[in-house]
């Protein structure tokens, strides 16, 4: 759906920057004289954006480009700017800071139906002036995030895929393109499918300004404006309840100031929850009242986002088929890339060393799996956050090493090396080691034979030897 004629540079977003118009197989800058509201309603249409909202020079960087001759004399329902009437005159270079800078809202025409209330339903975008479900392709916990901040909704608690008896017009919309920072109505594309989407978000409580979904200053919606919470009117109960309503691991820190200081009002009562709530506007609340709350002294929660993951079926814990408990179910993986070093991250968390294979088994039936993009957790997101709900035959079987590991090193056949006995690691003195006990070693871990000894490559010994 890229438009070839016109683009913004250096924005934000593909909805923002400085515009440059492409003619003759260049592109020119378009100077502020020559470049109205109208022109610039054409050129947010064009880009699949919502209306502009900033019409501006210098925003996005000096010109670069050379500069359009002629003024554009849009009447703002052109479909594309080169649709447009020009002026006859000539115009060949701009003053300083006088290019076009131009943001368009990202707004997009979205909504959740058949749910309860507007934060729960069936994904619906409108686009190309047609309402249609979305169907979801490998679209994960945190895409759909975009999803509920765009309708005000906190973050979401819940997503899946439903599939009907018959295709119907569908809008398809790309994981990876939303990843990249495109919009919802730029990813989209007219399709036909059984499968649509259906998401649930927190429309009470959200955290904001962390490093992941399960972190960050803490806010709560009322009246359909959200406040944050000062730290003297909330504790460990009230903390386990909002990592559960978020569908997240159990509290972590809990401390005012990690994520910036308070910038939306100040909720006003004290939180009583017992820690067994649902949700966190289920709790009681005491009757006094609060109206500020000082610098620093907002909640800022971190909830666990640990996986919780297993490998069943197995000689022992280190080895077997994959299976991840997400949003309270669990299911068998199927990992797409199949790269070793997803792999890995399960090994290390289930305290087993390296990762000596993996491999994707096929089952007779499919069956409801977490389908997990190499890609997403290589960013460094968990693999909670990566989990999709599908329907598969294919399932990951791993087989970590529960004696031996390598730390460190720039491969997964490389680093010091270390030994497990009792639950506990160890670090090899060098004059203890030999050639023929690398070899071992090398064989254990499913690489090729050592290339390579000697101690200190790898950082000194922080483990008992």
């Amino acid at each position: 759906m890229s438009p070839d004629s016109v683009r913004l540079l250096n924005g934000s977003s593909l909805c923002s920057g400085r515009l440059e118009v492409k003619s003759n197989q260049s592109w020119s800058s378009v100077c502020e004289a020559d470049f109205d509201q109208q022109d610039a309603e054409v050129v947010c249409r064009e880009l699949g954006c919502g209306p502009p909202s900033v019409l501006q020079g210098a925003l996005y960087g000096e010109v670069e480009a050379p500069v359009w001759s002629k003024e554009f004399q849009c009447g703002g329902h052109e479909s594309a700017l080169l649709d447009c009437r020009s002026s006859g005159s000539a115009r060949n270079s701009c003053s300083p800071g006088k290019a076009v800078g131009l943001t368009c809202s990202e707004g997009e025409d979205v909504r959740l139906v058949g749910g309860a209330t507007h934060c729960t339903g069936t994904v619906e975008l409108k686009y190309l002036g047609e309402w249609r479900p979305v169907e979801a392709i490998e679209w994960t916990r945190k895409t759909a995030t975009v999803v509920c901040e765009q309708l005000d909704c906190g973050y979401v608690v819940s997503l899946g895929k439903r599939t009907g008896a018959s295709s119907r017009s569908v809008w398809s919309i790309s994981d990876m393109c939303i990843q990249l920072g495109s919009t919802l109505q730029y990813c989209a594309s007219a399709s036909f499918s059984k499968s649509i989407f259906d998401v649930t978000c927190s429309d009470s409580v959200r955290l904001l300004n962390g490093s992941s979904l399960c972190s960050g200053r803490l806010e709560v919606k009322s009246n359909q404006s959200w406040s944050s919470v000062c730290e003297a009117d909330f504790d460990q109960q009230d903390a386990e309840v909002v990592c559960r309503e978020l569908g997240c691991g159990p509290p972590s820190v809990l401390q005012g100031a990690l994520y910036g200081e308070v910038e939306a009002p100040v909720w006003s009562k004290e939180f009583q929850c017992g820690g067994h709530e649902s949700a966190l506007l289920d709790c009681r609340s005491s009757g006094s009242a609060r109206n500020s709350c000082s610098p620093g002294k907002a909640v800022g929660l971190t909830c666990s986002d640990n996986d919780v993951f297993r490998l069943e079926g197995g000689s022992n814990h280190c080895a077997g088929t994959l299976e991840l408990k997400h949003l309270g179910e669990w299911r068998p993986v199927e990992i797409y890339d199949r790269m070793p070093q997803t792999a890995a991250i399960v090994c290390a968390h289930l305290d087993c060393g390296s990762i000596i294979s993996i491999e994707q088994n096929h089952e007779s039936s499919h069956r409801l799996t977490w389908g997990i993009s190499a890609d997403c957790v290589q960013d460094g997101s968990s693999l909670r956050q990566c989990a999709k709900s599908d329907h598969s035959s294919l399932i990951t079987t791993l087989h970590c090493s529960d004696s031996v590991r390598l730390l460190n090193g720039s491969s997964l056949c490389s680093g010091r090396l270390e030994v497990k006995s009792n639950q506990s690691w160890s670090s090899v003195c060098e004059a203890d080691f030999d050639q023929q006990d690398a070899e071992v070693v090398c064989r254990e871990l499913g690489c090729g034979p050592p290339s390579v000894l000697q101690g200190a490559l790898y950082g000194e010994v922080e483990a008992p030897v």
